[in-house]
Parts: structure tokens; C-alpha cells; sequence
């Protein structure tokens, strides 16, 4: 896909809440974004968001405020389709998301140093926390098969405070390559990076988790596998390997197979969040003496077939980008959120607020919202520019693992949440604000 270094300069407000791309791309291209923030996002980030208007029946273009370069698209990137499945608009963490539960117990509570200090054991004692590391639970052949094909179902969930029980996935698709392998052991462990299990307390005083974490080792299988698939069907056709492009038409040879990925990778990681609500849930009680209420569960990173306010059919991949559908939609149609809209759940940095909303239903946006703060620093610039010292600093009052491993997640390597959120007015309304007294991720 053809670069050009004026897309960032072509863009026009609209006065509506977004700048407008229509200069060099093949459909439309909005940015949820104010000035401030349209001035401060890298040049690449509008590349990429031209790039991903030339996958084949790309109907629509959003980009959200907290976006940064990604991976062949922006993360915050928001794209519909009339019937192709893209790679790289869902990315390698298949199902990657959120989940938060609260309680009636006050924050007094939990600025207790000693209950603290319990809460993180139990937790830690619970999941698994780091790159590579598995859970405390151990499923066979069988019992996997089913989590993945029938997602909270196979724990006997049902969607009540879920995004969905499961995607359905074909009886006769199974995984491919070591994806099975690598995930059967990983269920109910955090995972590293950017993934987190935070203590915090809202507006009212009383404390909640919420829980960022994906589909680990599996949903990179599966991603892997099918970006290696694409590139050798690109070499046959004699172009340039690059799974950054990839993507698969209803009569492509792949199609169903990815189309079965995604559904499977979205259903492991539904099970993956339950599973944590389990155990940090469990260990909530444990340490306050009360049964917290699960919230939502819900994605930032999938592709999924919706029905729109107009009735249109579109596939609309979200790559850190989150659902966002309102009061009426269709596709909340006997559901307990169909009157009021289903909560968005929008983690800042680890220093920051994080936010519980509702979307408006703002239709050029394609019912979406941002999916957290955005990243202001790669992880290596973040690495090259800040310290442990600053680490420590900018987490006064919020206990944390105090370790340089998390110097690329120190505050300041990402956007203000507080000017995200501005800037996305239009597109949710707010209705808590949380704030952290406990961080725990794994290295």
C-alpha cells in the first residue's frame, strides 16, 4: 500500500466532533479527535489510517481519539466491511479486553495498607501473572474444545453481564498449529505488557477491579498462523509477502478458517476474563468480606458481523477500539442493557482514571468508543526517555510491582486520559470515574 506524506495535511474539521480524510484514500476517513490532540498524533497514524481504506469492501473508516501507529492500521482503529475479514484490524490478541466488577464496601477499606497488601497476594495467588506463565486450572483435550467453541457457555454463564455467552465456530474447523498447545495451560493467567488487575474506588467511595486481558498464547497462534498463510498466498500470486495487508474475501480458501480463528480466539478470551473474575473475585471476598457484582466483560480487539441502526449487515473490526451500542439498538434486543445501553469499560494508564460509560449512538462513528488512554511513547521510546525513579514517582499512592520491568508503562508514556475522554464526547457519556489503589500486571 502506497505511502504519501500529506494525508495528516488534507484532513479538514468538520466542526463536528471529527476531522475529515478524503483526499487520496478510497472511502472516507473520520478522526475523533479535538486540535489538540489532531496536532499531536504522529503523522504514521493517518498513513495507516489510509492504508486500511484500501482492504477489498472497506465501506468505512473511523479512527478514535486515543489512536497511535499499530501494526498496518492505527490502534483506534475502526473498520466495516461488506463481507471481508482483515488481519491486521484485529491483530494478534484475538478478543483482547476488558472486565470490571464493584462493590458496596468503602474505599476506606481498601486504603488499609495491610488489606492492600493482602488483596495483591490473594490475587497473585490465584492467577498467573506474566508473559508465558499459565493458570492455576488444568483442562483436557475436551473440556478446551468446548471453551472455545462455546465460550462462557462452557462455564454455564449466560449473557447477562457479558458482550456476548460465544461466536459460534464450525463443527468441522479445528485449530490450527500449536495454537492449542500454547493456550490449554494459559487459561485464567494475566499475561504481560500492558494487561492489568487493578483495585479501585468510584465517584460514590466504594471500591471496584477491573481487568484488562486477552486471548495469550492462543489468539497469537491463531494470528500467526493465518498471517503466514496470507503471505504464502501472496508469494503464489507473485506479489511481496506482507501480513500487514492480509485480508480474506467470502471466496477465499482462508476465509472460513480465519472467520473460525476469530470466533475462537474471541470465545477462549471470554472464558479467560470469567476465569480471572472467578479467582480475583474470590480473593475480593476473601480480603473484604463481601461478594462483589460483575459489571460487563467485553472486546477491543475483533472483528464481528452487527446489524446497524439502519438495518445493514457490515463485519466492523475493532482494533483497540470498543463496542459502544446505545439505548434501542437492535442488537440488544432482549438483553437487560436493551433500554439503557451496554456499560464501555476505558482503562487510562496505570497512574490515571479509568472510566465506566454508555455510547450515544453516534452513527459515523459506527456505535464505537476508545478503548483505554493510547500510547504517547513506543514501548522503546518509553524505555529510552524515562526511569525507575520516575516510575516510582508518578505511582506515589498507588501500590504497584516497583520494578524497572514496567518503566514502557510508566504514566507518562501515555495520553492524558482525561483529554481522551474530551475528546469523546460525542461519542459516550461518562457515568463513573475510578481511580487506582492497587495495580498488579505481570512481566
Amino acid at each position: 500500500m502506497s505511502k504519501r506524506s500529506t494525508y495528516k495535511q488534507d484532513c479538514r474539521w468538520t466542526g463536528d466532533g471529527y476531522y475529515l480524510l478524503t483526499e487520496g484514500v478510497d472511502v472516507p476517513v473520520r478522526f475523533f479527535m479535538s486540535r489538540e490532540l489532531f496536532a499531536e498524533c504522529d503523522s504514521i497514524v493517518f498513513d495507516q489510517a489510509a492504508d486500511a481504506t484500501r482492504y477489498p469492501g472497506v465501506v468505512d473508516v473511523v479512527i478514535t481519539p486515543d489512536a497511535h501507529a499499530g501494526y498496518g492500521v492505527p490502534v483506534g482503529c475502526v473498520l466495516a466491511t461488506n463481507g471481508t475479514l482483515c488481519q491486521a484490524p484485529v491483530g494478534y490478541d484475538i478478543g483482547c479486553g476488558m472486565m470490571a466488577f464493584r462493590s458496596d464496601v468503602p474505599n476506606g477499606r481498601g486504603l488499609e495498607h495491610r488489606l492492600r497488601q493482602r488483596f495483591s497476594e490473594e490475587v497473585m495467588a490465584r492467577i498467573g501473572l506474566g508473559v508465558g506463565v499459565g493458570g492455576n486450572r488444568r483442562f483436557d483435550q475436551r473440556e478446551f474444545q468446548e471453551i472455545i467453541r462455546h465460550g462462557a457457555a462452557a462455564l454455564g454463564y449466560e449473557r447477562v453481564a457479558s458482550e456476548r455467552d460465544f461466536i459460534p465456530v464450525d463443527d468441522t474447523w479445528d485449530p490450527p498449529g500449536d495454537a492449542v498447545h500454547r493456550g490449554i495451560g494459559q487459561l485464567g493467567s494475566l499475561g504481560g505488557g500492558n494487561h492489568f488487575c487493578e483495585l479501585q474506588y468510584d465517584q460514590n467511595g466504594h471500591l471496584w477491579v477491573m481487568v484488562h486481558t486477552g486471548s495469550r498464547g492462543f489468539g497469537h497462534a491463531l494470528a500467526t498462523h493465518f498471517m503466514n498463510a496470507a503471505r504464502s498466498v501472496q508469494r503464489k500470486n507473485g506479489q511481496a509477502g506482507n501480513a500487514a495487508v492480509a485480508s480474506f474475501e467470502p471466496d477465499s480458501p482462508l476465509y472460513d478458517g480465519y472467520r473460525n480463528a476469530i470466533a475462537a480466539g474471541a470465545n477462549f478470551a471470554i472464558v479467560h476474563r470469567l476465569m480471572i473474575w472467578e479467582g480475583v473475585g474470590a480473593a475480593f471476598k476473601t480480603v473484604f468480606g463481601r461478594e462483589p457484582e460483575l459489571v460487563y466483560e467485553i472486546s477491543h480487539n475483533l472483528a464481528q458481523e452487527e446489524i446497524t441502526p439502519s438495518g445493514e449487515r457490515l463485519w466492523v473490526h475493532r482494533k483497540g477500539a470498543t463496542r459502544a451500542f446505545p439505548a434501542g439498538h437492535p442488537m440488544l434486543a432482549g438483553t437487560r442493557w436493551e433500554e439503557t445501553g451496554h456499560p464501555i469499560l476505558i482503562p487510562g494508564s496505570m497512574g490515571d482514571a479509568s472510566y465506566v460509560v454508555v455510547g450515544k449512538g453516534n452513527p459515523v462513528a459506527l456505535c464505537s468508543s476508545p478503548h483505554g488512554a493510547g500510547r504517547e511513547y513506543s514501548r522503546s521510546a518509553a524505555r529510552r526517555t524515562f526511569t525507575h525513579a520516575q516510575l516510582r514517582q508518578r505511582m506515589t499512592g498507588i501500590e504497584f510491582r516497583d520494578t524497572d520491568a514496567f518503566i514502557d508503562e510508566i504514566p507518562d508514556a501515555y495520553k492524558p486520559i482525561d483529554r481522551v475522554m474530551a475528546d469523546a464526547a460525542d461519542l459516550v457519556g461518562i457515568r463513573h470515574e475510578l481511580r487506582q489503589l492497587i495495580n498488579v500486571k505481570g512481566a
